[in-house]
């Protein structure tokens, strides 16, 4: 299998809006656009009943310590932890492509509703839901795509990894809600039977070079 996007080139900066939040020079961040990328795949094998998709950052720091804090900055050597932003399951095996900006176009307080998607599908809840879940203008169940948004005093680029499964049955069947743990569980147990990856850069750190 392939995955390609109109969006972003793999192993390239994705532009600021597919992200959450872009860099401000005087408050660090700004929300941004937060549209969903373009995805696109190819060569699913014979036996596809459908596909998932999942995005996730395995970059984000394992303590929040100096996360965002002015004066300081997070080393590199932090130890690092997934942090998923996108969860799109059940897509029908005829399916080949998601638009830009089809299953989100802005930043939703307290998050987009779910699990229900558009055309049937189903969407999980990104790890937003627990980074906001102190935040009283902000907390809810995050469904759906929300991009990405490093610390902004963050030493190290992140990667926004996207995963397309082909898998042997019409639908994924997870455990209890559905977050990305629950669903990369059910989808170790799941008929996979091909996956595609594309991968984004991104940082909010004007210090800290893509390249």
């Amino acid at each position: 299998m392939q995955l390609t996007s109109h969006s972003f080139q793999d192993g390239q900066a994705i532009p600021g809006e597919f992200a959450f939040a872009v860099p401000d020079a005087a408050a660090h961040v700004a929300l941004s656009a937060n549209r969903n990328p373009h995805l696109a795949w190819s060569g699913a094998p014979a036996g596809t009943q459908s596909f998932a998709i999942v995005c996730h950052d395995p970059d984000v720091p394992s303590r929040g310590d100096d996360v965002n804090q002015e004066g300081r900055t997070v080393p590199a050597s932090l130890s690092r932890v997934d942090f998923f932003h996108w969860l799109l399951l059940d897509i029908p095996a005829g399916r080949t492509e998601i638009a830009a900006g089809a299953h989100s176009s802005a930043v939703t307080p307290r998050g987009k509703p779910g699990p229900a998607a558009p055309e049937g599908l189903r969407h999980g809840i990104n790890d937003y839901t627990g980074w906001f879940a102190g935040d009283a203008d902000m907390r809810g169940d995050y469904y759906g795509y929300d991009g990405p948004c490093p610390p902004w005093n963050d030493s190290i680029v992140h990667h926004y990894v996207f995963t397309v499964y082909a898998l042997g049955t019409p639908t994924l069947q997870v455990e209890g809600p559905l977050t990305g743990a629950n669903v990369r569980a059910a989808l170790e147990k799941a008929p996979v039977l091909a996956q595609a990856r594309l991968t984004g850069l991104y940082t909010l750190n004007p210090a800290v070079a893509l390249a």
